[in-house]
């Protein structure tokens, strides 16, 4: 909105012709993001705790998670609001992505806010079963899958880092790959969300590395200097993420250990979902298991810990997810949080490394 107003005013004040620049609305996207964060942050708190939004604790979870019973939940609205009113400022409203991306964010988030809402009115950590998360979930998927398949300058391509000549073109079954993406990588960050700040810092890292993908991919000339799939009008998209990068910002204040509120799956839940779709629309799905390695990591920690247990009636981990595992090897919570930053730090700089090497 924003956007529109000020870049009108460019035939008469050529200062703002800057607001043209994706960079410079990137950082008025993060900036926005941030400030609305904080300024929401402690009525939002102050709310929660008036409705008594509060977190049930798992009883068969950590025995020093018992204490964080009671600490409100669902502060994902936060997040939301954050981004999506940062996007109706800075982004180009034109762009179809920047749509795409928000029905699957708003979608998603409908479905977390569902499953928190369920837990609260049950007075338990038992929200929607999985079949009901898969399905709902499945259906927004599929809908932006079928949205961007059938956009007439999309192409249903597939890269692969390192080769530069090897782009398969997977036709409709592209949908299918979008949808997985999209499902796996919402469910992937939901599962990692078990420790304070845990989940968003990856989050925030992982938004800050697609925001430079984002513009590189939807730049024509730098895309082909780096030989990098080019997709028109994807570069909007950083806009997008820069959003992420400063909503994800501005909770992990109120997030940090220990925290204030948790994002609930109304938090969670979207946002691994939004890093699904902007990896599918920027031909990045490879990098994104590369940047979220963490996220996938936490997965794979919980399919190999209950095959184990169903085939053999023994436990690999201690406890799944992983960063139980090492709460119960005696790891203090901010160690395993902190370390499972850096670990996401290393993975992004070694995407972004890719992109010399084809």
């Amino acid at each position: 909105m924003l956007y529109f107003l000020l870049y009108s005013l460019y035939p008469k004040f050529s200062v703002f012709n800057v607001f043209r620049y994706i960079t410079f609305r990137a950082v008025l996207a993060i900036l926005t993001a941030l400030i609305i964060s904080f300024f929401l942050g402690p009525f939002v708190i102050r709310k929660l705790k008036q409705l008594q939004v509060k977190q049930f604790i798992r009883q068969d979870g950590p025995s020093t998670h018992l204490q964080k019973e009671g600490t409100p939940t669902m502060g994902g609205t936060l997040i939301l609001a954050s981004i999506i009113i940062s996007v109706l400022l800075w982004a180009d409203l034109t762009n179809f992505y920047i749509w795409v991306v928000l029905l699957v964010t708003l979608g998603f988030g409908a479905v977390g806010f569902a499953d928190d809402y369920r837990k609260l009115t049950r007075q338990n950590s038992k929200g929607l079963t999985v079949k009901e998360k898969i399905f709902y979930q499945g259906a927004v998927a599929v809908a932006a899958g079928l949205m961007l398949y059938f956009y007439p300058t999309f192409k249903s391509t597939f890269s692969v880092p390192f080769f530069k000549g090897i782009m398969p073109n997977l036709g409709v079954f592209y949908v299918f790959l979008a949808v997985f993406v999209i499902v796996g990588t919402s469910n992937a960050v939901n599962l990692t969300d078990g420790l304070d700040g845990l989940a968003i810092g990856p989050v925030l890292i992982t938004a800050g590395t697609f925001m430079i993908l984002a513009y590189l991919v939807g730049h024509v000339k730098i895309a082909s200097y780096l030989q990098i799939p080019y997709v028109s009008g994807s570069g909007e998209l950083a806009i997008f993420c820069g959003a992420m990068v400063g909503a994800a910002m501005g909770f992990l204040w109120y997030n940090t250990y220990p925290a204030q509120m948790f994002m609930g799956d109304t938090g969670s839940v979207p946002l691994g979902a939004a890093l699904g779709v902007v990896a599918v629309i920027t031909k990045q799905e490879i990098l994104l298991a590369i940047v979220g390695g963490l996220f996938v990591i936490e997965t794979l920690s919980v399919i190999f810990q209950v095959a184990s247990y169903k085939l053999w009636r023994k436990r690999i981990f201690r406890m799944a997810p992983l960063h139980h595992h090492f709460e119960l090897k005696g790891w203090a919570e901010p160690k395993v949080i902190v370390r499972f930053w850096i670990i996401t730090i290393f993975l992004a700089l070694i995407a972004l490394s890719t992109l010399k090497l084809r």
